[in-house]
């Protein structure tokens, strides 16, 4: 299996039991790595990718909820709810990978992770935000800019 796609499946298993459980995600990170050892590209592509999950969760959340009206977040299944946060992450925020690997890669992992109807579902949600790409990128950074402003102000 590729460095990155190693590095995402584990970016997978560390937001899933944050997300179920909260626990800290360096010491998840940590720990998964130890158990799937992977070159040091791979290691720090992987903690890219859950920091700046995490660092975008909220402003994330409000696009998936936007775009699958239908699945409010807390009913949507956990896997699938990380696998889009990781695809949105890639190609409306750090922009190291094009649009089309970072929908099949996320397509891939629901293949592997999700129930039957994930990967059809994951392709579509990510399929029609890929076609605003630019006003949500800007939603996304000034989103989370502004939500940076308020916790700073607190």
């Amino acid at each position: 299996m590729k460095a990155r796609r190693r590095a995402r499946r584990v970016t997978l298993e560390v937001l899933y039991e944050y997300d179920i459980v909260e626990h800290p995600p360096g010491e998840v990170l940590k720990r998964r790595l130890d158990d799937n050892q992977m070159d040091q590209a791979g290691a720090e592509f992987a903690s890219q990718l859950v920091q700046g999950v995490i660092s975008y969760l909220e402003n994330m959340d409000i696009l998936i909820a936007r775009y699958a009206p239908e699945w409010p977040l807390d009913q949507m299944a956990v896997i699938d709810r990380n696998i889009l946060r990781i695809a949105i992450y890639e190609f409306l925020v750090s922009d190291e990978t094009p649009v089309k690997v970072a929908i099949n890669e996320a397509v891939e992992l629901a293949k592997t992770y999700g129930s039957d109807s994930a990967p059809r579902f994951v392709n579509g949600v990510l399929g029609t935000l890929a076609d605003h790409i630019p006003e949500l990128h800007k939603e996304l950074i000034l989103g989370h800019e502004d939500l940076k402003m308020a916790f700073a102000i607190e």
